[in-house]
Formats: structure tokens, C-alpha cells, sequence
């Protein structure tokens, strides 16, 4: 049977979520005559899901991921692109198997894509950059040939998926290093919703400032060393992948975050399809069945399709 997700059906059902629609390559704003309605996810019952795969450990503790794998798959099929997908939560709560990220975890399955979702050391704990270095090792973990041939995927075909706090982690992994996608840590293309990027101080809300400075290690934003390594708009270069980014209006993480992100990446000659949302839904909220549609043309375009698009 499949589960839905109760608390973010009930928040789509609540907002109306208006003008869902890609800006395509210049434009900001998007097509006012669609009307999606919000959150559409559910679990997958013909994925096959592997929990708790260990694919680190820091002072004995094993940092664990879940693998979705889509159905009717054998060993004689062609390797395809594996997603890596990162939880949200502010830095400092979620998980990978939360009902809204395992639902995304089986989406993408399902539609033909290897998707593993990744549980990372969490503030205040742990305090940047250790929750990135976890998602990197993730990322090296599936590149590596044992992986690669466990799951039939391409190693140099990761795409990674993250919400707020999550697209933060998908996008610093999308701009840190440079050159080939295919090596280290880096990825070949990144869908992020609702991300905070710039983390200096600036397009801040208040009531998500302590949460940040939590999160950075930091008492303010004038002395906080660890603040531009943590923003993705740092890192930007020319040989970064392509990047799909949607944010609301009016939600929790400003607007401009994402303006200016996009306004950067397409600056240095990135691929970049940016979608606004009317309203205030925020995350993984957002995935209507329209977004969840172009979302998936996006990795087909960028990492050549799933195993169900082959």
C-alpha cells in the first residue's frame, strides 16, 4: 500500500502553490496561467529499498544511507546515473528515511534511477563543515568500482537532490573543486529546492539566523570564518554541472538566495533552469506532480536518463 505523506499533503492541500513552470535560459519570472496544488509524493511499493548501507564511519560511528533501487533491473542492463539525496532539516534534525525523503528516494527509483538517501552528522553536535565531508564521502563511496557494480550504476554519472538545508549540501557539492565531474566528490548535476546559499548573514530571517550560526560554529556573522566555505556561491566556476533550482515567494528562505545563485552560475556559463513558485511552500513541499515531471527531464537531459528512460 502506499504511504502517503500526510503532513506535506496536508500543507499542499492548505496553500495553493501558483506558476510552476521553468524560466527557461534568461528569464526570472514564470508562466502565471498554471496552477499546481503542492506536495504529490508517496512510497513506491515496487522499489526495492536497502537501509543502512554503511558508507563511512567517524570515531567508530557508521555513517549510514539507504539504496532505492528501481524494479525489473538485472545484471545484464546497462549501468545508468545514480542520485544521491540529502535530507533537510535546518542542519540540525531529519533524516533519511523520514516519510518525505524516503517517498523521494522511491520517486526517483522509480523512475528509473539508483537513489540513495544519506543521513549526515547534524548541529549542534557537529558544526560545518562535518555534515558536508559526510555527503563528499557519500558521493566517493558510489564512485567507487565496488558500488558501481553492486548497483549497475556510472560512476561518472551522480546526480544529487537536496531540500533547504539539504539543497545547501547539494549545491556546495555541485560548486566545490573543479575540472572533471566525473572524479573525487564532484558531481555531474544538482537539483536543489529552497536552498540557503549564502551564508554570511545577508537575505537572512530572523528566526533562521541562530539556526545558522548553530550550524557555522559561529556567535555572529562578523566573525564567522566558516561562513563563505559554507555558501555555495563561493565555489562557483566554469566547470561546475548543470543545476535545476525552484523556490516560493514568500517562504522561510528568501527569495534573493536563489536570484542571486542563479544570477552567479549563469554569470560563469552554468546550465541553470530556475523555477519560482507563488507562495510559501518550501522543500520538498514544493513537488507537485508538474515539478516532480521536470525535475525528471532535467536529470534525463543532464545525466542521459534513468534505466526506465533508456
Amino acid at each position: 500500500m502506499r504511504v502517503a505523506v500526510g503532513i506535506l499533503v496536508a500543507l499542499g492541500a492548505a496553500l495553493t502553490l501558483g506558476a510552476c513552470a521553468p524560466t527557461g535560459s534568461n528569464a526570472r519570472s514564470i508562466d502565471p496561467q498554471i496552477d499546481a496544488v503542492g506536495t504529490n509524493l508517496a512510497t513506491d511499493p515496487d522499489v526495492t529499498v536497502i537501509p543502512d548501507l554503511e558508507y563511512g564511519a567517524v570515531d567508530g560511528v557508521p555513517l549510514l544511507l539507504d539504496a532505492c533501487l528501481p524494479p525489473d533491473r538485472d545484471a545484464s542492463d546497462a549501468a545508468v546515473p545514480g542520485i544521491l539525496i540529502i535530507h533537510g532539516g535546518s542542519w540540525r534534525e531529519g533524516a533519511k528515511d523520514s516519510v518525505g525523503w524516503r517517498a523521494v528516494c522511491t520517486w526517483l527509483a522509480a523512475a528509473g534511477y539508483p537513489a540513495f538517501s544519506v543521513d549526515y552528522r547534524l548541529a549542534p553536535e557537529w558544526v560545518f563543515p562535518a555534515g558536508f565531508r559526510d555527503v563528499e564521502a557519500a558521493v566517493t563511496w558510489l564512485k567507487a568500482d565496488e558500488q558501481a557494480e553492486r548497483f549497475d550504476i556510472d560512476p561518472e554519472l551522480i546526480g544529487v537532490f537536496g531540500g533547504s538545508a539539504g539543497g545547501n549540501l547539494a549545491a556546495l557539492l555541485g560548486t566545490s573543486g573543479s575540472g572533471d565531474l566525473g572524479v573525487g566528490s564532484r558531481v555531474a548535476a544538482v537539483a536543489d529546492l529552497s536552498a540557503p546559499i549564502d551564508l554570511t548573514g545577508v537575505d537572512l530571517t530572523d528566526d533562521f539566523a541562530p539556526l545558522l550560526l548553530e550550524y557555522l560554529g559561529c556567535t555572529t556573522f562578523a566573525d564567522c570564518p566558516s561562513a563563505e566555505p559554507a555558501s555555495p556561491s563561493t565555489h562557483i566556476d566554469e566547470s561546475d554541472p548543470p543545476f535545476f533550482i525552484a523556490h516560493s515567494t514568500t517562504e522561510k528562505i528568501p527569495l534573493a538566495q536563489s536570484e542571486r545563485f542563479v544570477e552567479d552560475l549563469r554569470a560563469a556559463g552554468i546550465d541553470v533552469e530556475f523555477l519560482v513558485a507563488d507562495g510559501t511552500l518550501h522543500s520538498i513541499a514544493l513537488l507537485d506532480d508538474d515539478l516532480k515531471s521536470r525535475i525528471l527531464a532535467f536529470f534525463d537531459r543532464t545525466l542521459g536518463g534513468g534505466a526506465t528512460a533508456e
